[in-house]
């Protein structure tokens, strides 16, 4: 089977036989009406087989677009890090120097 919704395939409505009695329908007309449904089912599993590899390209390429969306997102936070870290050190160093020039300078004042 192709899909467990799907109960028949093309093979078995083709292969199947009517019983035919008195009042019974046309062969014929059964026939020209089952070969519209196995065409309608070749058309489905084609369509179907067709939307399946779809699917499976734009899962593969989600996924990579998710891989390289952690990445980036990964590096933002990083920079982020660096760039708060690196600005405490110069918040920090001109602390230092505010008190370096104080005792400098104020030893030179007095």
């Amino acid at each position: 089977m192709y899909n467990d919704k799907i109960v028949l395939t093309p093979q078995e409505i083709l292969d199947k036989e009517f019983k035919i009695d008195a009042r019974g329908y046309r062969p014929q007309e059964v026939d020209k009406f089952l070969d519209l449904v196995i065409n309608d089912y070749n058309e489905f599993i084609i369509e179907i087989k067709k939307l399946k590899k779809e699917v499976a390209l734009l899962n593969d390429e989600n996924g990579k677009l998710k891989n390289e969306l952690r990445r980036i997102k990964a590096n933002i936070e990083a920079a982020e890090e660096s760039a708060s870290s690196s600005s405490v050190s110069n918040v920090d160093l001109l602390r230092r120097l505010s008190q370096l020039e104080k005792v400098v300078y104020g030893k030179n004042e007095e």
